[in-house]
């Protein structure tokens, strides 16, 4: 994707909701999105990848407040007249930046990435600069070999799938992730052992030039060596100079207690290395939570449906049902009914962070077997009672 694609690109349309969305509409949006095109539901369907990977990539951008108050102030920017965000004044080619006032007049000049939590020259390492994965320190070659300029790494997406009950209680969990790695071999530097880059004499290690069009003036990588403020004259034999190479990397990812579908886990520097020994991105990884037999949830709330007899809501009785971490001997109270809802407080599921949440059980009257009704209900119950009959049978919470 372009520089001026970052700007252009609409977030709010590929999740299909509006500028003003809620947080959690777009919360929704996101989720229904990533479930109806998400790689594991639709195997080696290239055009379900890209749209997972879109829509994940809209939401790691709006769906956080603070990054999503930054893309709408870019965006902003972008149609006020600042040169070099679109078509005009040359590019978007990040560094510093001047809007003139006219002939006499002073100019206005700012950093734009003063805007992404980075100098002009340095790499990426926090802020806007997370979302946009250094793409403001890119330029087009390096050293001769025409490589990406020193520069943070991308982030990385990848997705993890796990029980109901390891999500709701949290556990490790390995992934494996290939993606450009920093090169063992020269650590990263992209030079020979026994040799080390020399600063470029163009733009004396600042990785960029400054240069005017028109009425705007404004910094772009430098063209001798792209940017990385250095160059290398014995590039590396194992990464051929870029500091990367790419291999297989286990992670341990600590699934929080409570987390829900959908919701994603961030691990910093854990992304793809960066250029030449630039910081590395992140890595999200979207956890994905099964279905259970027994439980669902509703918040931090327990969900269970309880099978009972109808003797049992008559005369009440005492059952034992699960809970995520043993059981627990709830009470039926006399003449209840079908749907009556027993609550079991701080049962429920413990968050990370936040209150537990309590046990929820509905009681659903299960049917006797064919024959075993009676005309009279308190003969009815008599009979059911005799034959035995056990409305838990078979229930995969007994």
């Amino acid at each position: 994707m372009s520089q001026s694609d970052w700007v252009d690109r609409d977030f709010y349309a590929d999740l299909g909701v509006s500028k003003d969305a809620s947080q959690n509409d777009i919360r929704k949006a996101y989720r229904k999105l990533a479930r109806e095109s998400h790689p594991d539901s639709h195997p080696g369907d290239a055009a379900a990848e890209e749209k997972f990977k879109k829509v994940s990539t809209a939401y790691d951008v709006v769906g956080d407040e603070s990054k999503r108050k930054e893309y709408d102030e870019v965006r902003q920017l972008a149609a006020s007249g600042y040169g070099g965000f679109g078509g005009g004044g040359g590019g978007f080619g990040g560094g510093r930046y001047r809007r003139a006032g006219g002939a006499g007049a002073g100019a206005e000049e700012f950093d734009i990435s003063d805007l992404f939590g980075g100098g002009a020259a340095g790499a990426q390492s926090g802020g806007f600069g997370d979302i946009f994965g250094g793409l403001f320190n890119r330029g087009a070659g390096a050293g001769g070999g025409g490589r990406q300029a020193s520069a943070r790494g991308e982030n990385i997406e990848t997705s993890v799938t796990v029980g109901f009950r390891d999500a709701a209680l949290g556990k490790p969990v390995e992934i494996a992730v290939t993606a450009p790695s920093t090169c063992n071999t020269c650590s990263g530097s992209g030079a020979k052992p026994g040799t080390t880059p020399r600063t470029c004499g163009s733009c004396q290690g600042a990785g960029y030039v400054n240069r005017s069009q028109g009425p705007f003036g404004f910094s772009e990588p430098c063209p001798e060596c792209g940017g990385a403020g250095t160059i290398i004259d014995d590039p590396c034999p194992e990464c051929r100079g870029a500091g990367t190479t790419t291999r297989t990397r286990h992670f341990t990812v600590k699934i929080p207690a409570g987390i829900e579908d959908g919701k994603r886990i961030r691990l910093q520097g854990k992304g793809q290395a960066g250029f030449r020994g630039a910081p590395a991105g992140d890595l999200f990884v979207t956890v994905h939570v099964r279905e259970d037999k027994v439980f669902s949830r509703d918040g931090n709330d327990l969900l269970l449906e309880l099978p009972v007899s109808y003797p049992e809501l008559i005369r009440g009785t005492k059952v034992s049902i699960p809970t995520l971490d043993g059981r627990v001997t709830v009470r039926v109270p006399e003449n209840s009914r079908d749907g009556h809802v027993l609550r079991v407080r701080g049962r429920g599921i413990n968050p990370q962070s936040g209150n537990p949440g309590a046990l929820r059980a509905t009681l659903r009257v299960v049917s006797p077997p064919a024959g075993a009704a009676s005309a009279e209900l308190a003969a009815y119950a008599e009979a059911l009672d005799a034959s035995g009959f056990d409305p838990r049978a078979g229930w995969q919470g007994a």
